[in-house]
């Protein structure tokens, strides 16, 4: 595994340093509401849809996600400068309710990641991150299908195979 990319102490927050979104800069994203988001599996699979879309259509790569019940978390790599701002903007984000912060050092890719996967069981919702059906932790830790999820780099370093990159992230965890 590329120490680049090798993660310390899971952190509880990340240092956030404003910059100009660039291309091909890892970036988390963090949707606020003051209510509820989501009122249910309709509105949750419907935000989902528009995800894929637009990043599709954006060119932004996502590698990992959870939408939590008032908020959303995001971790894009958009192929062109403010990407993700324009991202979010399409799924109904506003300047008030939106949080961009650049993951420039490849070591906290992973932090963000795990940050990301693990915030249904911080927030209690769940004792394990598989026991929460919204968001990329079984695409990143299983093998599971999610036609959303494109790996980072960082996440490719940890081993050769699918299945050796999902044993490593699990034990990242």
């Amino acid at each position: 595994m590329s120490t680049a990319c090798t993660p310390g102490p899971l952190l509880s927050g990340m240092a956030r340093q404003p910059s100009a979104q660039q291309s091909g800069i890892a970036l988390h994203l963090v949707q606020r509401g003051r209510h509820a988001c989501f009122c249910g599996e309709e509105e949750r699979l419907a935000y989902l849809q528009r995800l894929r879309a637009a990043s599709a259509a954006l060119d932004c790569r996502l590698h990992a996600y959870v939408l939590m019940g008032n908020h959303v978390h995001l971790l894009v790599t958009p192929a062109r400068a403010n990407g993700g701002t324009t991202l979010m903007h399409e799924l109904g984000a506003t300047q008030g309710n939106l949080d961009t912060t650049p993951v420039v050092a490849p070591r906290y890719v992973l932090h963000c990641m795990r940050y990301i996967e693990l915030n249904p069981v911080r927030a209690g919702l769940v004792r394990h991150p598989a026991d929460y059906r919204w968001s990329s932790y079984r695409a990143n830790a299983l093998g599971g299908e999610d036609a959303l999820v494109t790996p980072h780099p960082c996440y490719y370093a940890l081993g050769r195979t699918a299945q050796a990159r999902c044993a490593a992230w699990r034990q990242l965890l």
